[in-house]
């Protein structure tokens, strides 16, 4: 599968964007708890995944720090997953990639190798 992030892009605090996934080849991800998501690295900080989608089910998976401003969505049709950021703050500042992540157990884990650039999102005071 390839994986192409895009949408990011500087905003000020408060403020709101919508990232795109667009994904390639990703026929295999319909079976069992595979899904596609993000993860993002700030300057200094540990990668931290973000959101999940299962492709299966449309179980969603959100981070603790995202929760209730982040919303992650996906069009089948297009083969492309979204992520709605709303109320950003300053700690989201971050370089955003899209991953393949994996529901096991009742938990989501991210694949945080090289998926492509990612995007840069700049939220600013």
């Amino acid at each position: 599968v390839q994986l192409q992030a895009s949408g990011g892009g500087l905003v000020q605090a408060g403020g709101s964007l919508r990232l795109s996934c667009a994904a390639a080849g990703s026929a295999g991800f319909t079976q069992d708890n595979y899904g596609l998501g993000w993860f993002r690295q700030a300057p200094g900080k540990k990668r931290e995944g973000v959101s999940c989608i299962i492709a299966r089910d449309g179980g969603t998976h959100y981070a603790d720090s995202v929760k209730g401003r982040f919303t992650i969505s996906r069009d089948n049709a297009k083969d492309t997953v979204y992520l709605q950021m709303n109320a950003l703050k300053l700690e989201d500042t971050a370089v955003y990639y899209c991953t393949i992540c994996l529901r096991s157990r009742g938990s989501v884990y991210y694949d945080y190798g090289d998926w492509g650039q990612g995007t840069l999102v700049t939220v600013s005071s």
